[in-house]
């Protein structure tokens, strides 16, 4: 998809939008279909659940962004749902929880808070499912809440899956690839701001990157562009969002990013450790410049775990679940979900 393509996907919002209502049916007999607000760190969130069998393992996305709900790309992973039981949850600060509480009723947003709120939102899951465990995914932003919750409770997750997976970058990757990219593109902008910005990260204004990944949406063009092939089509093909929900998402970004920024740019790593106490996976696109493939690689070949596996997805940039989602389901079905499947549910049988 081009550029100039959002104006099409704006002037058939109706009718896309009519096609994903379709595409989102489920009639199996074991189907769970559920969009609601749940009481979580005392205030209402935002989650959906849906799966064709709620027998099935429970897949628990943390969100990236930051606050920007991955709740906009359920017609993506339609095919998943077969398999799994997907939720999707607006994090404080982000999505249709921004809407219920506002800024006033968010309180401070840190990556701790954030931790705790996935880790009581999977004890939910698992008491309201009838499941031992859940499957933990973290992406971009959401990652670094992933790693968090992986490390405090292994106990609530069969596994963690890390993609568009954020990492230690003591050797600035991170400031090479982009500046490559930029001059790669010929973008003289892009090469000025990442060389005013410099290597180490929490020297960065919140403008300046901001303004670095405007410059970047248009230099990625040889893999799906995040910004213009996914989060924009899918936020107004969405059915499950209005225009004023989409006016809220951008507000809670803007709002949450001013929460987190500084934390995000210089996140301790070292305090959550390299040790996790469960199976530990990332399925990273082999050509994201955001979250560098080499970072995640560098930071796979430290963790120590029980078992560990680091795949690459094929022609994928950011987002790589939802680029590329049947080569991440064929991956998660042959590596995750068998850890999963094998302990069936005696809560359940009970």
């Amino acid at each position: 998809m081009s550029k100039t393509n959002i104006l099409p996907d704006l002037l058939l919002r109706k009718r896309n939008r009519r096609k994903n209502t379709k595409l989102l049916q489920i009639h199996t007999p074991n189907r769970i279909v559920e969009s609601r607000y749940v009481k979580i760190g005392d205030i209402d969130q935002w989650v959906t659940i849906r799966g064709e069998d709620y027998h099935n393992p429970v897949l628990l996305f943390i969100h990236g962004g930051p606050a920007s709900p991955y709740s906009i790309f359920s017609p993506l992973l339609r095919s998943w749902e077969k398999h799994f039981t997907i939720v999707q949850w607006d994090q404080r600060g982000a999505g249709k929880t921004f809407t219920r509480n506002g800024k006033d009723g968010s309180g401070t947003i840190t990556f701790d808070r954030l931790a705790q709120d996935g880790i009581e939102l999977a004890e939910y899951l698992c008491n309201k499912l009838r499941h031992q465990k859940v499957i933990l995914i973290g992406s971009s932003a959401g990652s670094l809440i992933g790693i968090m919750m992986a490390k405090q409770r292994p106990d609530l997750f069969y596994a963690y899956v890390g993609t568009d997976q954020n990492a230690p970058d003591p050797q600035h990757q991170t400031y090479k690839v982009m500046l490559g990219a930029f001059r790669n593109a010929g973008n003289a902008k892009g090469v000025h701001l990442v060389e005013k910005m410099g290597p180490d990260p929490t020297r960065w204004s919140r403008k300046d990157f901001e303004l670095r990944n405007q410059y970047l949406v248009k230099v990625i063009n040889d893999v799906p562009n995040m910004i213009m092939d996914l989060m924009l089509p899918s936020m107004l093909s969405s059915p499950e969002h209005k225009f004023s929900d989409l006016i809220h998402i951008f507000k809670g970004m803007n709002y949450t990013l001013g929460h987190l920024f500084d934390e995000l740019v210089a996140f301790d790593f070292d305090k959550v450790g390299l040790c996790f106490e469960l199976p530990f996976f990332i399925m990273h696109g082999d050509q994201d410049i955001i979250t560098p493939t080499e970072t995640a690689q560098a930071y796979f070949d430290k963790i120590e775990a029980p078992f560990k596996e680091y795949v690459r997805i094929r022609n994928a940039g950011h987002l790589a679940c939802f680029s590329r989602p049947e080569q991440c389901l064929e991956e998660l079905m042959k590596r995750v979900r068998p850890l999963a499947a094998g302990t069936e549910n005696e809560l359940q049988m009970g």
